[in-house]
């Protein structure tokens, strides 16, 4: 038994391994794709893009890791039947079940750590995500001249050279403008036409070391009014000049991991489940709150115009209404408009409020139910494709691979259109994230059925395998 046991995990762990990382690098070279333009031409060191990489891999365990599970055990249980070695074992009197035994056990363990990797890592994984990719995509372009454009990287400034030699850092014809860069805020364009630039040691500062050129500087007027301005400059020539530019702008700077850590994606599930029972108890109060305007506005004196005063259902007749003249007349009955437009409108307002309030608590449910998810799909993506190996009866990475993938394709694209109808108000959280687990269940047990059976993969025939 023990042998059996190990033989099992033995071809299991295999084949597990190698796709769990196979695929993870495939969903991280797809991510690389989708952000290539944040992240190329910003001299990133490459310990930043590493950690970004890191924390994307921790955020993309949920798909690599359920298909990791179905090919694995497809080709696990299709490579035992493909060589005899799952008939042999029937033969001896085991049914499929406890064939399978250790691997279901195994499963429910890599469930469980799939359930405690979601609960607590995966919050601090997107908190990092977020973060570092926030501060990414804010940094700017590194230092990059090109002939006839506009620089506007550094702050404050925009430098453009008619011809630029990326490797002595030669220019010609230097256009430089520095947007309140003078005295009192002035602005200051200076043009030159040669020059050369260098960076310091530090990397800290732009050299330029300007020849034969000259400067334009406008001069501001603090407390002079509009017309008594005389808008004075100065310009001045120069054969030789050293400009000194801080490139601090340029550095790379995290941002501050608060500006994210109360989103839902960063929360485990019981700051999860407080998020959502506040929420609720929101919605709730702004429910009452509705209903107690509404009562407040339907109780409120009204008067038609016939003249009749109506409050609480009963009616009295006065004329003061009469002997208004139409102009006053016409006042009273737009003022009581307006009132009307005004409690229709608060109550929309209220309305749109609490259905914002259930959109978000909503959003809190979906993530609750994905960290449950994860776990579910380890086991029900297992007992799919254990049964199938042994029905196709073929291991390796061909047949195997083909239709784990398509599979989990179904799988994923039905949990995604579920989810999708619980942010669209169609379905509650609870059936719109698990519509992918109903649809799956039952092709579960049948496959279970069929392997159990020894029913052969033939579609339209009934015939037992071996017969």
């Amino acid at each position: 038994m023990k042998r059996t046991t190990r033989l099992l995990l033995r071809s299991f762990v295999g084949p597990f391994v190698v796709t769990f990382l196979v695929a993870l690098f495939f969903l991280d070279m797809q991510f690389l794709w989708v952000y290539a333009d944040e992240l190329i031409g910003k001299g990133l060191a490459l310990h930043v893009v590493l950690e970004l990489l890191l924390y994307a891999s921790a955020r993309l365990v949920n798909l690599a890791l359920p298909l990791a599970i179905l090919m694995s055990s497809i080709m696990t249980l299709g490579a035992l039947a493909e060589h005899q070695e799952l008939t042999a074992l029937k033969s001896s009197g085991m049914r499929l079940g406890r064939i399978m035994r250790p691997l279901v056990v195994t499963m429910f363990l890599v469930a469980g750590g799939a359930l405690m990797f979601a609960n607590y890592a995966w919050p601090v994984a997107n908190l990092k995500f977020r973060t570092l990719l926030y501060s990414v995509t804010r940094k700017k372009p590194t230092l990059n001249l090109e002939d006839g454009v506009f620089y506007n990287g550094i702050e404050g400034y925009a430098i453009r050279a008619a011809r630029v030699d990326q490797e002595t850092g030669a220019l010609e014809d230097v256009l430089i403008h520095q947007h309140g860069g003078g005295r009192d805020g002035a602005g200051l364009v200076i043009e030159s036409r040669t020059g050369t630039m260098q960076t310091s040691r530090t990397g800290r500062f732009l050299i330029l070391d300007l020849v034969d050129g000259a400067s334009h500087e406008e001069r501001m007027e603090p407390g002079v009014r509009q017309r008594e301005r005389t808008y004075p400059h100065l310009r001045t020539r120069f054969a030789e000049q050293r400009i000194r530019i801080d490139l601090s702008s340029l550095d790379f700077a995290k941002a501050d991991e608060a500006l994210f850590k109360r989103a839902y994606e960063m929360m485990s599930l019981g700051q999860l489940t407080a998020a959502i029972d506040s929420l609720e108890g929101e919605r709730t109060h702004m429910a009452a709150a509705l209903q107690e305007f509404g009562r407040r506005s339907l109780n409120k004196p009204t008067i038609d115009r016939t003249g009749v005063f109506e409050l609480d259902s009963s009616a009295v007749h006065v004329d003061w209404l009469a002997r208004l003249g139409p102009s006053a007349e016409r006042r009273v009955f737009d003022s009581a408009g307006e009132m009307l437009r005004n409690a229709i409108q608060t109550a929309r307002n209220q309305a749109d409020d609490r259905m914002s309030k259930r959109a978000l608590s909503d959003r809190h449910a979906i993530e609750w139910h994905r960290k449950l998810f994860l776990a579910s799909a380890c086991i029900l993506l297992f007992l799919i494709g254990a049964p199938l190996g042994a029905i196709i009866r073929k291991g390796g990475l061909g047949l195997p691979t083909v239709l784990a993938i398509l599979l989990f394709v179904l799988y994923y694209v039905i949990t995604i259109m579920g989810e999708r109808m619980v942010r669209s108000g169609t379905l509650s959280p609870a059936w719109g994230m698990w519509l992918g687990t109903l649809v799956m269940v039952p092709a579960a047990i049948l496959l279970n059925f069929r392997a159990a059976r020894e029913i052969s993969w033939r579609p339209f025939s009934r015939t037992r395998a071996g017969q």
